[in-house]
């Protein structure tokens, strides 16, 4: 696997990547939208076919040990193959059953092959390095389009009596398209570093690590069950209390995607221009108690409709995948075990909201969506939990421990770049070439300088590789004995000397 692939490729990846998570946004809703018809499909109540839900808690909730652990040993690339061909198995099966043991199967593969992908993408995008953060937030957009357009499309089949299993058809269709896309599309090799992407390591107690990891954990249960629940119900809620009609009911559904999207672009602007993930975790999370309080008081069709909007920007808007990525800055060096254990947790919600609803809902429709309310104090406990543990008062002592952390990191990556140097010089003592290749020096440091983001940084750092890769001349001319006063300068390109003059 390549420790580096080009821009183009970059892309390439990261569109395939996105597009698995539209499915993903599709299959996550894609019973809950079509309840109704698979309950007349099934010959069985609408409790029962709701239950069917927490198949994908059960798939998912063994596969994800299996699949983190096989992403850090056996590739990324390996893990989102075999979630693509699972959700594939998954949509063509549901487009034909009529029996709702083999349903409630394919739902477990569905829940398998969330958990495949989630370990295999996640991790992709912190081995990319440098805009990891940013990106899980667009995992979430990728699914927020999923769910804005499958609700429309659902309500559009129904006022037209299409057959609902077009709507599966859909998702299958998606996958064909992308399992080939991704195919020929190279992935970059696993970092095991401290650096996640967020530019920044994690350096405290481990007391305060442990309250930090288990709140974080329980986020992974609150943020992924907060959303569940509400998709599940709010359209049966719309019609059976609200009494909105039927196209109106899925409408609420797309408000909800519609705030998701924004919400995406609101998080993902935030993160760039360094928001704390803490607080806003606690400030999403804060708003969408809000609003599901405003829809379950207000009772009205406007409001019910804004407040589905803002819960969709605040509930699941990318809030579980920066929770995820402040997870992964806790434990840098086994990121596909802990987007395991993360994810595990949102897999328990799946799994268990969908029988608890399922029973509440016996008693009413209302019941079941006021269970919502319980999760999301749960959640703002987790987050003020999580973001009390992490936080780090700016003091001299905090600073240098940062500083001694990332020292360590770079002296071991100095020590690969020096072994790496052993084979160089190795075959230029074959091949009798000289140690020095100024061309070769300024391609570097002119790589170097177009991956700096702080412009203020650029010539700093490349004086810096400059002077690492003087000492590397001179460490190659130590070992062939061809030591000269020539060959322990540092070359830099004239850009970068005019930088600092």
């Amino acid at each position: 696997m390549d420790t580096q692939i080009s821009k183009s490729m970059q892309f390439r990846l990261s569109f395939s990547l996105y597009l698995n998570y539209f499915v993903h946004g599709i299959g996550l809703i894609i019973i809950a939208q079509n309840m109704q018809t698979l309950a007349h499909s099934w010959a069985s109540p609408i409790t029962t076919v709701a239950m069917v839900l927490s198949g994908v808690g059960l798939g998912r909730f063994p596969a994800y040990f299996i699949f983190g652990i096989l992403a850090d040993k056996f590739g990324r690339k390996l893990c989102i193959n075999i979630g693509m061909f699972l959700y594939l198995v998954f949509f063509v099966g549901m487009m034909f059953t009529h029996n709702i043991q083999i349903a409630y199967v394919l739902a477990m593969f569905a829940g398998a092959a969330n958990s495949a992908l989630d370990s295999g993408t996640y991790t992709t995008f912190a081995d990319l390095g440098g805009k990891a953060k940013a990106s899980n937030v667009l995992i979430k957009a990728g699914m927020s389009i999923g769910e804005f357009v499958l609700p429309l499309f659902v309500a559009f089949s129904e006022q037209n009596s299409i057959w609902y299993g077009w709507s599966f058809a859909i998702g299958a269709a998606a996958l064909v398209v992308n399992i080939l896309l991704l195919i020929p599309v190279k992935f970059p090799a696993m970092v095991k570093t401290a650096d996640t992407g967020a530019g920044k390591r994690v350096s405290i107690s481990k007391t305060r690590k442990v309250i930090a990891t288990v709140a974080l954990s329980l986020y992974g249960y609150t943020s992924m069950g907060l959303m569940i629940l509400f998709t599940q119900w709010i359209t049966l809620y719309a019609t059976d209390v609200l009494h909105f009609t039927n196209t109106a009911a899925h409408l609420l559904m797309s408000a909800y995607s519609v705030g998701s999207i924004t919400g995406v672009l609101v998080i993902f602007i935030m993160l760039r221009r360094g928001v704390p993930e803490g607080p806003l975790l606690i400030g999403l999370t804060t708003t969408a108690l809000v609003a599901l309080l405003a829809v379950l008081i207000v009772k009205a069709p406007t409001v019910s409709m804004i407040a589905s909007f803002a819960f969709g920007l605040s509930a699941a808007g990318g809030g579980m995948q920066v929770g995820l990525t402040m997870f992964l800055e806790l434990y840098p060096r086994i990121k596909g075990l802990i987007t395991g254990i993360f994810m595990n947790f949102g897999s328990l919600a799946t799994f268990s909201v969908p029988i608890i609803t399922g029973a509440l809902a016996k008693v009413s429709i209302a019941s079941a969506l006021r269970f919502d309310v319980v999760i999301a104090v749960a959640s703002l406990i987790v987050v003020v939990a999580a973001r009390l543990a992490l936080h780090q008062e700016r003091s001299l002592d905090n600073s240098r421990k940062q500083i001694n952390g990332i020292d360590r990191d770079i002296t071991r990556l100095l020590e690969d770049r020096f072994h790496a140097v052993d084979t160089i010089a190795a075959i230029k003592a074959e091949s009798g070439k000289a140690v020095l290749d100024e061309g070769r020096e300024q391609q570097v440091i002119a790589r170097v300088g177009a991956s700096v983001k702080d412009e203020q940084l650029r010539g700093s750092i490349q004086h810096i590789y400059g002077a690492i890769m003087a000492e590397s001349r001179a460490y190659q001319s130590d070992k062939l004995g061809r030591r000269s006063e020539t060959e322990t300068t540092p070359v830099m390109p004239d850009s970068a000397l005019k930088e600092n003059n």
